[in-house]
């Protein structure tokens, strides 16, 4: 069996529930940009004086519309 297939059968009986659970807690992903992408947010981000994220989120949020379309 190759190492990236699932058994046909896991034993959880020892397993704690919720071990690593956190009511509320909001997950920050990262975001991978490729080279172009980057460069453009990073120029911005520059001029504006203000983080890569921003800039980020502002584009996100005034293309809500292109957003959607792509969900």
């Amino acid at each position: 069996m190759a190492s990236d297939e699932m058994k046909k059968e896991y034993d959880f009986s020892k397993a704690t529930r919720g071990k690593f659970f956190r009511p509320g807690l909001r997950l920050r992903l990262p975001v991978y940009l490729d080279e172009e992408a980057l460069a453009f947010v990073q120029r911005i981000a520059r001029k504006k004086k203000i983080d890569v994220s921003s800039v980020v989120n502002q584009l996100i949020i005034s293309n809500k519309h292109l957003a959607e379309v792509i969900d």
